[in-house]
This record gives structure tokens, C-alpha cells and sequence, in this order.
């Protein structure tokens, strides 16, 4: 029996419903950018553009690079939306849509988040990139799945031990990145670092305008906070949905962020753009 249409809900021209792509839309390597706008910053430098299309907030364009076929989505902010593009992204490449069955023989994507993040650390400056090795997710997008043995619940349970985290919030997951990316992507002008994954931008993040938060140390606690050697080096909203979603349906992620902002020392990128340009050519450079 084939997935009901309900589960896997088509447009009238026979695209994937919320990403507007079809199978040959898209290629097996695919850069997540989370604002729209920023597609066409990447794709810039490429040398054809043989696709584009947008819905929502969700522009794709797919090209190639120095004789590679590359694909560029911008993803929107969090990991709902992730659950969105990741879900869709693997249906056009493992789902036949004809028979709305699951293919015999699954292909894996690369996917590559470029990304902007705040660093909890004194010591990595702004306008530097960090490559991360591991996310904790405060989101609870994994949850809702099942088979997440690769969860690092020894990491987590030490967090939430350390921080008092409060059992009213979602229990934070811990997911690596893919070996091999992580490999491909190290370099000696590249910080390593455990990134955590917020559920939003103010209180979430430890922010204070107008509203309270429930935690006002929460940012120490989680600068402070060491695990085998490791620590949290930076926040953002996206990376442990990536992580996780790929470990589950067979996929490679790896998360690169361009750090605009450093949270302990309370400075900000005086050229924002210039940093996620030196990202972009970096991550070019490696496919």
C-alpha cells in the first residue's frame, strides 16, 4: 500500500508540497542557508544556475560549482522548519512518487548547514568560523521519533545535572556530527566546538528586553559547563534537528557557523556579511 496523500501531500504539478521541488530539482549536495536572501549570496559564485524556485520561505536554487552539482535551500529559522526540509528533501530522493512507495535502494545526501551563531565562549572572537563537532538540542523535535539510540544520553544527563535544568523544559539530546564531514571540514583556521540548539532568540537564549526569563544564569551555566573535554562553544536554532534528522534517515549533515556575535563579551559583527562571505568561500572550497 502506498502512502496516503495526507502523509505525503503533493502539489497539483506533482511537487514535494511545502519545498515546491521535484526529484530532478535537486542534487545530492545540498547547502541549508536560513535566509532566503542569502541563497542567491552563495549560488553567486557559482558557475550555472539550471533551477530556481521559492515558496514561502523556502528558495531553492541548484547549480554548479567548479563542475559540481550543488543545491542551495534556505531553510528559515528552527528546527520545525527542518523537520519540514529534511522530511520533504529525503522523500524526493527515497520516495517514488508514482507508486508513493519507499525505493529499494535509498540515496544518502550531503548536507551542509552554513550558518550564523552566537558565541558563550571569551575566547573565540567574532568574525571567527566554528565547525561543530556535536549539537545539544534544547528543541524536542527528536522526541517525536523513535530508534535515536546514537544519542549521547551520558553527555545530556551530565548537562542537565550541571545546569538544574528544569524538568517543566524539554529534555536536552545530544547528536554528532557525520564523521566524515567533520574530517573533510577541519582545518587549523576552524574551531571545534559543541553547538546548542535553542528553541528561540530572546529568552530562550538566555536574552532579557522587556520579559523576565526563568533562568537568568543560564548562559554561565552553559558556558560553564565541560564534558570529556568538551564544551558549548556557541548558540543557534537549527543544528541538532539537522544532526539528528540525518542520523535517522541515513543521511550526512555537518553544521559551519560564522560566529557575528560573542554573548560574554557583548560585542557584534562590524561586518556580518564579510564573515558569512569567508564561510561561504571556505565551505566552496572543500565540497
Amino acid at each position: 500500500m502506498g502512502i496516503k496523500e495526507s502523509e505525503l501531500i503533493l502539489n497539483p504539478d506533482g511537487s514535494i508540497y511545502h519545498l515546491n521541488l521535484l526529484p530532478e530539482n535537486i542534487s545530492d549536495t545540498i547547502l541549508f542557508v536560513g535566509d532566503q536572501d542569502r541563497v542567491e549570496k552563495v549560488t553567486t559564485h557559482f558557475d550555472t544556475i539550471e533551477f530556481s524556485t521559492q515558496k514561502r520561505e523556502f528558495k531553492t536554487q541548484t547549480g554548479t560549482y567548479k563542475g559540481k552539482s550543488i543545491t542551495v535551500i534556505s531553510t528559515g529559522i528552527g528546527t520545525d522548519n527542518i523537520d519540514i526540509v529534511f522530511n520533504e528533501l529525503d522523500a524526493l530522493v527515497n520516495i517514488d512518487f508514482e507508486t508513493r512507495t519507499i525505493k529499494k535502494n535509498l540515496t544518502s545526501l550531503t548536507i551542509i548547514r552554513l550558518g550564523t551563531s552566537g558565541a558563550i565562549q571569551e575566547d573565540i572572537p567574532v568574525g571567527s568560523l566554528l565547525l561543530c563537532e556535536r549539537a545539544i538540542g534544547f528543541d524536542n523535535l527528536l522526541h517525536f521519533y523513535k530508534d535515536t539510540s546514537f544519542l549521547d544520553e551520558t553527555f545530556s544527563d551530565a548537562f542537565i545535572a550541571h545546569t538544574n535544568w528544569s524538568s517543566r523544559k524539554s529534555s536536552p539530546y545530544v547528536v554528532s556530527a557525520d564523521a566524515t564531514l567533520l574530517k573533510l571540514f577541519s582545518s587549523p583556521e576552524m574551531i571545534l566546538g559543541c553547538t546548542a540548539t535553542n528553541v528561540g532568540f530572546y529568552g530562550p537564549q538566555g536574552r532579557k528586553i522587556r520579559l523576565p526569563i526563568e533562568d537568568p544564569g543560564l548562559i554561565k551555566k552553559l558556558a560553564s559547563f565541560r564534558y570529556n573535554g568538551m564544551r558549548i562553544a556557541n548558540l543557534e536554532m537549527e543544528t541538532s534537528g539537522i544532526y539528528g534528522l540525518a542520523k535517522l534517515l541515513g543521511h550526512r549533515a555537518i553544521s559551519l557557523n560564522a560566529i557575528l556575535v560573542n554573548r560574554v563579551n557583548g560585542t557584534f559583527s562590524k561586518n556580518p556579511e564579510q564573515v558569512i562571505e569567508n564561510l561561504t568561500e571556505y565551505i566552496l572550497a572543500r565540497i
